[in-house]
């Protein structure tokens, strides 16, 4: 007689894919992935969501239990895609919220297989050609950008916030030699534009360094580092004694597509290295974890225009190159495949420009007895995690594969010509301001105003006049008005889904600004579908006369 235990046994084999082919047992497992599908398809409808959106009891979720006995395939597969309800659908052409891509079906099997097969590609004993897929993907993304392949290097991390984290870690070693084994004993500083992610923060404060150390740089009009101000300041550090862990060169804004000068930013570095003759050369990490995609553009003939893009939508890609063209200056870059890749979260690279900035980060052998005895890829012996996903890669290598150079040009053309149209069908309304027109991101910042504004003034007034702030308050309380409808609006199936920021930039009296923001990140959205934003933008302003 079967003991309980081994009957128990049995119900549980049957919920993992078998070990050894099982032409029955394949079959259930493709077709429990397909019931899944199933029902997530059954909840879109006209809404850019899945199903209705439904509040969340998180106060009730912390009263959850494990259950006492098993459940089903099937029991556990309804539970979960009830998790999805409500979710917002990034492709959705109704869908203008965030830089969260949609995913493609390449990438979305390249995520399955690593989950099937759960390779770590901190080592390849553990992951075999999962792991030549990272390496793939680093030298696919290393020449793209401009960087030798056979001298560059990179991992894939937690996500963007992890890439800056690897390169602020590796100047930390270059400024003070022995930080890993010793600790940060001189004074360091990190600097960074007021428009760079606040992720910066985090990371002086997680290595020790202190957010009090972190140097924040004011931008210029267009959201770029101001080149005179970081000069100052650098050299104020220097000449105190302080020493520079890295300057975080931003390349593209996630609020409204900043781009610093890296070139100049670049020059700088090396103008400071000799007047103060440093030991060591500060390292600059570029934040490219948006803006890394418009290198593809970088050799594209703007001249001739083979996939004749609008001449805004050409001026607009050519602009973003002439400083997306000189990321290769920079030490080290972050790349979000789950941002301007059309990748899932999460795949994240932080690319090197040198590999052996790596070593600086290498353990020692001894404190990983039971690893990286042998094998010829052993990336785990200085990333900071020791478990990676093979998914990250596999997603990257399957969109380089998919798209090619002319997919990725089309599919971040497209994008960039809607947010274009957006702004001519914006601007061509005096109630409506573009705060970033000259901008050329896929993101769209912008204010209504209400009758008897001057609109063609009011922008510039209430950046720079102190005498303006009532006004610049009251007009943040409008817009935010103006985005509690159009969302509203959207969520009822009337509309656009957009979003908002509290703080697109302060103004030079120190107020914040706020704008409503549209991120065109969906290849299905059209103009038709940009029409439809500034139609609800403007239905709401007769709302709020």
């Amino acid at each position: 007689m079967t003991s309980s235990y081994r009957d128990a046994l049995e119900h549980i084999r049957r919920a993992f894919p078998q070990p050894v082919s099982d032409p029955i047992h394949d079959s259930y497992f493709v077709h429990s992935i397909m019931r899944a599908l199933d029902q997530v398809d059954a909840l879109k409808m006209q809404l850019p969501t899945l199903g209705p959106v439904v509040s969340g009891d998180f106060a009730e979720a912390q009263n959850a239990e494990l259950p006492a006995e098993m459940s089903s395939v099937e029991a556990v597969t309804s539970d979960l895609v009830g998790y999805l309800r409500g979710i917002t659908i990034s492709s959705h052409p109704h869908t203008q919220q965030n830089v969260i891509a949609p995913p493609t079906i390449p990438s979305l099997i390249g995520v399955l297989l690593a989950s099937l097969h759960n390779p770590n590609i901190a080592w390849d004993e553990y992951s075999r050609l999962v792991a030549l897929a990272e390496v793939e993907s680093v030298a696919i993304t290393a020449r793209m950008v401009g960087y030798d392949p056979q001298q560059a290097s990179g991992t894939f991390t937690f996500g963007g916030t992890g890439t800056t984290l690897y390169g602020v870690k590796i100047g930390l070693e270059k400024a003070c030699p022995q930080a890993m084994q010793k600790g940060v004993s001189d004074d360091v500083v990190v600097l960074v534009s007021d428009a760079g992610h606040y992720c910066a923060h985090n990371i002086v404060g997680w290595l020790g360094i202190g957010t009090d150390q972190l140097i924040v740089i004011p931008t210029l009009a267009e959201n770029e580092i101001d080149l005179a101000q970081l000069a100052d300041a650098a050299r104020a550090a220097l000449g105190s004694g302080k020493k520079i862990a890295a300057i975080i060169a931003t390349m593209g804004t996630t609020d409204a597509f900043g781009l610093d000068d890296l070139q100049a930013i670049v020059a700088l570095r090396d103008s400071l290295v000799d007047e103060f003759q440093l030991s060591y050369r500060p390292h600059i990490h570029a934040d490219s974890v948006i803006g890394w995609a418009w290198s593809v553009f970088n050799d594209y003939d703007f001249q001739d225009n083979p996939l004749e893009f609008r001449p805004r939508t050409l001026r607009a890609l050519a602009g973003a190159c002439r400083r997306i063209r000189h990321l290769a200056l920079a030490d080290s870059m972050g790349i979000d495949f789950h941002k301007t890749g059309f990748a899932p979260y999460i795949s994240s690279l932080v690319l090197v420009k040198d590999r052996t900035n790596l070593q600086l980060l290498m353990r020692d052998p001894q404190q990983m007895p039971y690893l990286y005895h042998f094998g010829d890829h052993r990336p785990g012996m200085y990333t900071l995690e020791t478990s990676r996903a093979g998914s990250g890669p596999l997603t990257a290598l399957a969109n380089f594969r998919f798209f090619g150079e002319q997919g990725l040009r089309v599919a971040l053309g497209h994008i960039v010509e809607m947010t274009q149209l957006l702004r001519e069908h914006l601007e061509g309304h005096e109630a409506i301001t573009v705060l970033n027109r000259d901008n050329f991101g896929t993101v769209t910042l912008f204010r209504v105003y209400p009758p008897d504004v001057d609109t063609f003034a009011i922008k510039r007034q209430e950046f720079e006049d102190p005498a303006y702030r009532e006004t610049l308050l009251a007009h943040n309380d409008y817009n935010r008005k103006i985005f509690d409808y159009v969302h509203a609006e959207a969520m009822a199936g009337r509309g656009v889904v957009i979003s908002s920021t509290d703080c697109y930039r302060h103004t030079q009296y120190q107020e914040p600004i706020v704008a409503l923001k549209s991120f065109i990140v969906s290849p299905f959205v059209d103009e038709k579908d940009v029409e439809v934003v500034v139609a609800k933008v403007l239905e709401a302003r007769e709302k709020f006369v």
